[in-house]
This record gives C-alpha cells, structure tokens and sequence, in this order.
C-alpha cells in the first residue's frame, strides 16, 4: 500500500490547489486562533468547497467546544483533536459522525500507552512530537521525536505520523516506521503560518515515491 499525505494548516486557495493538485489525500485546516494557521468558519467554508470529493477535509482542533464545532462540521470529513481525553473524543465523535483523530504526544515510549485509551472512541491516532509544557501551540512547531520508538508498538488503532517531517527526512520516516499517512505543517512553510507551493510540491513527490 502506497503512503499518502495529509498538507495542515492550510489558509489559501493557491496551496490547497497546490496540495490537491500535487496528490495529497488529505488537507488540513486549523481552527484554534493562537495558531499562525488559524482560518476562521467563513475562510473555512470556501475554502474547503474547493476540494474535490476524492481528498478528505480535516479540520483541526485543540480542546474544542460544541458551538465550534457545530460551526464548521458541515465543511468537514474528519475531525482532527488535540488535548482531548478519550471520553471527549467519543462524544465528539458520536455528536457529529464524522472520522475522528486523536493527536497523541510523543517524547519518551510511555507516551505511547496514552493510545490506547481511544479505542473505542477514536478511529485513527496521530503520533506527534510532544512540545515543551509552555508552548502555546500544541503542535506545528517543526519538532519530531524518536521514530524508533514506534518500534513493536501494538497500535490500538489505524495511525499516522507527524512531527518536524520535511523533503529531507519524509522517506527516511517513512521507511524506518511503515507509516501510510505521513501529516506535514511546518516543513512546507517558508515562515510560520505561510505555506509555500514548491515545497508542498516537492513533499508530496518524496511521499509518491516511497
């Protein structure tokens, strides 16, 4: 089974069409207004009407109330969650019927066991760097952790990895976990927030390859 790529934090309509058109399978829109990538409902709206059926839309959220998102479902396929607990995640997830991920952060291999909470109340789980408690941004900070530590693991659920992935080093984590859904922010920008069209090009040619 051939990996493919999630594009997040996506704000225009020039990279979303560079991430549909470069082969990405799914794109991610961050409604959290701390994060640089932060799109409002309205920007949400247009901009997830540009995607073609055959690209999931995942709109992510960190610790979300219901008015949220009650606001934004309707342009939605997935629901990507950070800081959640499992029982909230469930919830969620039977609220609005929609595929529900669970971001689980990862800097020692105990954080692993953390997934195994969300069986039940989850359908996928997203690996992803642990950032330092005083970060203001639960991810997107261009960090990773130490893939080997996925090594054996007994994942509970269907995963994807993220955290400080970039051209450089996709194929390489790809390769070294067996990943098949690789999420990307950060390493396609050319500043925080302002995503750049040939590096989402380039990153989505080295997913296709491996």
């Amino acid at each position: 089974m051939p990996a493919s790529a999630k594009i997040c934090g996506l704000s225009t309509p020039e990279t979303l069409a560079a991430a549909v058109d470069g082969g990405a399978s799914h794109v991610g829109f961050v409604v959290f207004p701390p994060s640089p990538r932060h799109v409002p409902p309205e920007r949400l709206a247009a901009l997830a009407g540009r995607v073609p059926a055959r690209v999931t839309r995942v709109g992510v959220f960190v610790d979300p109330d219901d008015a949220l998102l009650d606001s934004v479902v309707p342009w939605l396929d997935a629901l990507q969650l950070h800081k959640v607990a499992p029982e909230r995640a469930a919830a969620i997830r039977a609220r609005h019927g929609r595929e529900t991920w669970v971001a689980v952060p990862v800097k020692a291999g105990a954080d692993l066991d953390a997934a195994r909470g969300y069986r039940g109340a989850a359908d996928l789980i997203l690996y992803d760097a642990k950032t330092p408690d005083t970060a203001a941004l639960p991810g997107g900070m261009g960090l990773r952790f130490d893939w080997t530590l996925l090594d054996g693991f007994a994942h509970p659920l269907p995963w994807a990895l993220s955290g400080g992935l970039d051209v450089g080093n996709v194929g390489e984590a790809i390769g070294r976990t067996g990943a098949r859904l690789v999420d990307v922010s950060s390493g396609v920008e050319s500043a925080p927030g302002v995503k750049d069209v040939d590096k989402i090009a380039a990153f989505l040619k080295a997913v296709a390859q491996c």
